[in-house]
């Protein structure tokens, strides 16, 4: 008797995605080395014999997972790293997936929003100074992309913690490193939409601190409900604008 095996349908790897994954295996394998300066936008989508697009959406894939930089003026990097760690394929990051990344941040809403109400009402003196201590930090970072992402996501973990809820603080914990991937990518959207700069950011941060610092649980849930469905219109219009549609 012959059993009938169930196959799964195998889907074809986007463009973006065959350049990543085979960009993040010559990093791996140490063919490009940390330090090591990528080609051009235009060499490396001459070199793929792909469109730019394409290229650029695979660079800002390996850019989120921290595994090259972008040096404004200068070109993109590989960066510093432990190929140890390096266990996945772009094709299913998370930042490839419109769906996932549209669920975490209804995720980052439910846990943000209830985080920086408890934070409002619960914050110490010294919640203050070390939220205030980040901001300044913030704002002193300005166009160092590195340091600006880690201190962003920095922020919104300590107003997790200002909450006094130990949970919640593990629960932000445990998911950071996914929050952190997806705050990275849609900061970079952020900024390269029309009209938006470090100073929006900045600014988002400091009136969403003033409210906890003035205990209005009201006036800090809105101001990051607001913060957050930016996040959301920005995320739409990039994905309408590059045809990302799964």
């Amino acid at each position: 008797m012959v059993m009938a095996v169930e196959y799964k349908r195998i889907k074809p790897k986007k463009i973006n995605e065959a350049i990543a994954d085979t960009l993040y295996e010559m990093i791996k394998s140490g063919e490009l080395k940390p330090g090591d300066k990528l080609d051009s936008v235009q060499q490396l989508a001459e070199n793929f014999q792909v469109g730019r697009s394409a290229v650029r959406e695979a660079l800002s894939a390996l850019r989120a997972q921290g595994l090259i930089e972008m040096k404004q003026g200068e070109g993109t990097y590989v960066k510093v790293f432990d190929a140890s760690k390096l266990d996945f394929t772009f094709s299913s990051a998370v930042l490839m997936n419109k769906t996932d990344v549209v669920h975490l941040l209804e995720v980052r809403k439910i846990i943000e929003i209830g985080a920086v109400g408890l934070a409002a009402e619960n914050r110490t003196t010294e919640n203050i100074k070390e939220l205030q201590a980040i901001l300044e930090r913030m704002k002193d970072s300005c166009g160092n992309d590195d340091e600006e992402e880690k201190n962003d996501i920095l922020f919104h973990l300590m107003i997790a913690k200002a909450s006094q809820n130990p949970m919640l603080y593990k629960l932000m914990r445990n998911v950071s490193s996914m929050m952190s991937i997806h705050m990275k990518e849609t900061r970079r959207i952020w900024l390269y939409s029309e009209g938006i700069t470090d100073i929006n950011l900045f600014s988002d941060h400091a009136r969403i601190l003033q409210a906890i610092i003035e205990k209005n649980k009201e006036m800090a849930q809105k101001l990051m409900w607001n913060h957050l469905t930016v996040v959301e219109k920005n995320l739409a219009a990039y994905y309408k604008n590059h045809k990302i549609n799964r």
